[in-house]
């Protein structure tokens, strides 16, 4: 399906999905319905301006009817100073969900909005507008990774009950597109997070992907912090299907339709399941954009999943029939392909351009993307020819020998050559497209303000610093850990000592890590003051049932003279 098809699919699927209005003239003109509509999933805000922001809500009727739906937004809880209204249709074709775009507020304004109907109200949500002008503080929550099947989002939950967050950044797999038998399930019986069964099986169709999200959106946790706070998101690959790439994706076969038709019926729910503003209309699959809160952050939001992504690399493509011949001159042209991108270039250009004209703007640039961009190089030893559940072990083994190295230990030949052999452990990561990583690095470098980078995806915490291929420390990348989906703990079968040993261990062989955290679910803070930017990664206690408290955290600072 090329770009026109596209659009043709999703106009007919489901079109002005957004609903625009001002203050001016935005007073309610329609009958309301005195149907029996019930909202089911809350309210939620997001895209903050400093002069607009998206409400949102849904709104089902118990007959086959559009109703009617009033918005209201005060500067008070009690709605005693109602300072704009309008009426919006709930419709069938765009699953009963409301989105308003109220534009004409004031800057760093807290505003308190709710829907009614003749006889229904909606529960009242809590936003807030993007400061202008100069601003001593922000303080953003980021979130990425929430699995319903494994877990509870109890971090949601902590978030929304902190009274300090500003605002809330969601790096994407926000959904998961697998079955009740598929990733994560393990436990999902036991603890009451089975999916319903009209959407047990793997999504693949608009209602298929409707459904989802319905499913997600009763979580109290999630309906808690979407009450409360503005989200800003971005999707990455799950929201369509594991490892999607521009052309398809890992979790799509032939036998399973057509993959354009399924990304259009993804994009096309999150665009009206999510408070999201796209920046090329509801038709088209473009989410990068940038947010700007007065003179001390630059926030870029990227997509590295859905329009300029190039497949991604697999090192099993590279071997021999038997395994034990790997291609590496093969293997080293098509990583270092000038042409292969994670981005694409139109969106790549956008990005390095902007960045290039950052000079006379915020104090902080931040990046909000789904990916680690720091190079993960570990010693090939750690993986080749080990058992899953000897690799903690191994990689132990190898810091020891990394550490006397360091104190000035001459090692034997073979240990040496052991520590020096590397490989990036992640080729869907930024490690598979290095020539582009190197290209936005560089940009990080000259764009003489300080640069953090924000990474979701992993289900790890991680605190890197971003080098140019010289070794100059252009910027510093905070990963934040899932909400519930498991980490490196499940896939290398460790308990939590073991995890905690790794994470002490890998920053001994992994040059640009600064710290991780292997097995504990959470999120992270990030509080930004003209001095400092200081990261907090919050872990829970739980997320076998609906309540947690904070087990532990780690907090990091980063000073602009640092990058």
């Amino acid at each position: 399906m090329d770009r026109r098809q596209f659009i043709k699919f999703t106009s007919a699927a489901g079109s002005s999905l957004l609903i625009s209005t001002g203050l001016a003239g935005c007073t309610a003109t329609q009958s309301l319905s005195s149907d029996n509509v019930r909202f089911t999933h809350g309210v939620a805000s997001g895209d903050p301006l400093a002069d607009a922001v998206i409400i949102w809500t849904r709104a089902v009727p118990d007959t086959a009817s559009t109703p009617v739906i009033r918005w209201e937004l005060a500067t008070d809880s009690d709605f005693s100073t109602i300072i704009a209204s309008g009426d919006s249709k709930a419709e069938k074709n765009r699953d009963y969900t409301v989105k308003v775009d109220v534009k004409g507020l004031q800057p760093a304004t807290r505003y308190y909005y709710r829907f009614r109907t003749a006889n229904q109200l909606s529960v009242t949500g809590e936003t807030m507008t993007l400061p202008s002008g100069h601003v001593e503080s922000v303080n953003l929550a980021v979130f990425s990774c929430s699995n319903y099947p494994a877990g509870y989002f109890t971090a949601y939950q902590l978030a929304a009950d902190d009274a300090s967050i500003d605002y809330v950044l969601h790096l994407g797999d926000y959904i998961y597109e697998y079955s009740s038998t598929g990733y994560a399930t393990e436990h999902a019986q036991e603890i009451g997070r089975t999916l319903a069964a009209d959407n047990e099986g793997e999504i693949y169709t608009l209602t298929d992907y409707r459904n989802r999200y319905a499913t997600y959106r009763n979580d109290n946790g999630l309906l808690a912090l979407h009450q409360r706070k503005p989200f800003i998101v971005v999707w990455d690959d799950h929201e369509i299907a594991n490892d999607t790439y521009k052309a398809g994706a890992e979790n799509h076969t032939p036998d399973e339709g057509d993959f354009f038709v399924r990304r259009a019926a993804a994009i096309q729910a999150y665009f009206e399941w999510l408070p999201i503003r796209p920046p090329l209309g509801e038709s088209q699959p473009h989410i990068y954009r940038q947010f700007r809160f007065g003179d001390l952050v630059n926030l870029y939001m990227l997509d590295t999943r859905v329009i300029g992504r190039d497949k991604q690399l697999n090192y099993n493509d590279y071997r021999d029939a038997d395994g034990k011949r790997f291609d590496t001159e093969r293997f080293k042209t098509d990583l270092l392909d000038p042409d292969r991108s994670i981005m694409g270039k139109t969106q790549a250009d956008w990005f390095i351009n902007s960045l290039a004209s950052s000079q006379s703007q915020a104090q902080w640039q931040v990046v909000g993307q789904q990916l680690l961009m720091a190079r993960m190089f570990f010693p090939s030893a750690v993986f080749t020819g080990v058992p899953r559940d000897q690799i903690a072990a191994n990689i132990q083994r190898l810091a020891d020998l990394q550490r006397r190295q360091n104190t000035g230990e001459v090692l034997s030949a073979k240990d040496t050559q052991t520590l020096q052999a590397k490989m990036a452990y992640n080729l869907d990561a930024w490690d598979g497209y290095p020539v582009e990583r190197e290209r936005v690095v560089r940009a990080f470098a000259d764009c003489d303000k300080p640069v953090i980078a924000l990474a979701g995806d992993t289900h790890n915490a991680w605190h890197s610093l971003l080098t140019t291929e010289e070794g100059e420390v252009a910027a510093v990348e905070l990963g934040v850990s899932s909400v519930s989906s498991p980490g490196m703990e499940s896939y290398l079968q460790m308990d939590a000592d073991v995890a905690g040993q790794v994470a002490e261990d890998l920053p001994a062989l992994v040059t640009d890590l600064q710290y991780c955290n292997m097995h504990q679910r959470g999120y992270l803070t990030v509080h930004f003051t003209p001095q400092k930017a200081t990261a907090t990664w919050v872990f829970v206690d739980t997320i076998m049932q609906p309540q947690a408290k904070v087990a532990a955290t780690h907090q990091a600072e980063i000073l602009p003279e640092a990058l």
